[in-house]
């Protein structure tokens, strides 16, 4: 027999019910309201999480639109699968698991143990000069992160963090979001890795020739096509899964957010999935945030990605979850004096 949906206002009543004025804990309502409502029950748990990190190389690099060399990518994959990366330590600090895939290194991988290997090419086109991706190379991309997180669901995980490792991504997630959002270049584009000001126009102006070759009429899958990453449609693959495996999606910084927004334009329910991690110190991370209507549980001034921002926001998202689930209502707090 199916279990009825719940409503908002079923999981509002028993938040104010609990021994506190109503609102006293502030976000940690929303967020145990928000995990609630898509697992379809009054004692929500985020756990178990995982993290899943997919990385891919990018050709608009070649445009020298980072402070670092490509190469950067393989060396941090093969650091993160040996457990030294950011997100390695902060993943197994925080109580959470780490699935990494390959899916468009330019390096061979095979022999780095941990990790899936789902490669769709040696990194996508300069989308300067074209097409990032195939339409074929496109979906491969999309499926390596339902895949992932349908292996996620299968081991009985209810939080997904999706998190992406890749020279050049901050570019390409730019002008992403500028071309589903109507963004300038200018106004998209943000200091990434650390480039100085000659590389932050460098960044506009291959933001700006990428959005030219656009049709005036292109789908969200369309912008991932020609100005995207293999890890972005990864990662929209990961949060376009969510509604139908019944995931919770905590959304990391700013190149996530550019997959969760293609994600949502694709499909609207998965809206309702997501948790925004924390607000990067990407410049338009907080704009496209407020474009898909999340407030960030944290503001630690991170700009690594990784996933990293997502993971540090897993503790909140249990305290909340153990609010609503644990915390005794006001009347059986006052049952509890009269009996003493």
């Amino acid at each position: 027999m199916t279990q009825p949906r719940l409503t908002a206002a079923d999981v509002q009543a028993l938040l104010d019910a609990k021994a506190k004025p109503p609102g006293a804990l502030g976000r940690l309502d929303d967020l145990a309201l928000r995990v609630a409502l898509v697992q379809n029950t009054l004692q929500p748990d985020p756990d178990p999480a995982r993290v899943l990190l997919f990385a891919a190389d990018h050709g608009v690099t070649e445009d020298r639109v980072s402070a670092y060399p490509a190469s950067v990518t393989a060396a941090m994959v093969r650091t993160a699968a040996a457990g030294g990366a950011a997100v390695s330590v902060l993943t197994q600090s925080c109580g959470a698991s780490l699935d990494i895939t390959d899916v468009g290194v330019n390096a061979d991988l095979r022999d780095v143990a941990g990790i899936f290997h789902a490669s769709v090419a040696r990194g996508t086109g300069n989308f300067v000069q074209g097409p990032a991706m195939t339409t074929t190379e496109r979906e491969a991309a999309w499926r390596a992160g339902t895949d992932a997180a349908r292996r996620a669901a299968e081991a009985g995980v209810r939080t997904i963090l999706p998190g992406e490792m890749g020279i050049g991504n901050t570019t390409a997630a730019a002008a992403v979001l500028a071309a589903l959002f109507g963004w300038t270049p200018e106004s998209s584009v943000g200091r990434g890795t650390g480039v100085d000001d000659v590389g932050l126009a460098r960044k506009a102006a291959a933001v700006r020739a990428g959005l030219r070759l656009l049709p005036a009429s292109a789908s969200p899958l369309d912008v991932l096509t020609q100005v995207g990453g293999f890890e972005i449609a990864a990662m929209a693959g990961a949060f376009a899964a969510a509604p139908s495996l019944g995931l919770v999606v905590v959304v990391d910084g700013f190149i996530a957010t550019a997959a969760a927004a293609v994600a949502v334009r694709h499909d609207a329910r998965v809206a309702d999935h997501l948790v925004a991690g924390h607000a990067s110190a990407e410049s338009a991370h907080r704009r496209a945030l407020d474009a898909l209507g999340l407030r960030p549980v944290l503001d630690l001034g991170l700009r690594l990605g990784e996933g990293t921002g997502a993971v540090l926001a897993l503790p909140v998202l249990r305290a909340a979850c153990a609010v609503l689930r644990d915390m005794a209502t006001l009347d059986e707090a006052l049952a509890l004096g009269n009996a003493a």
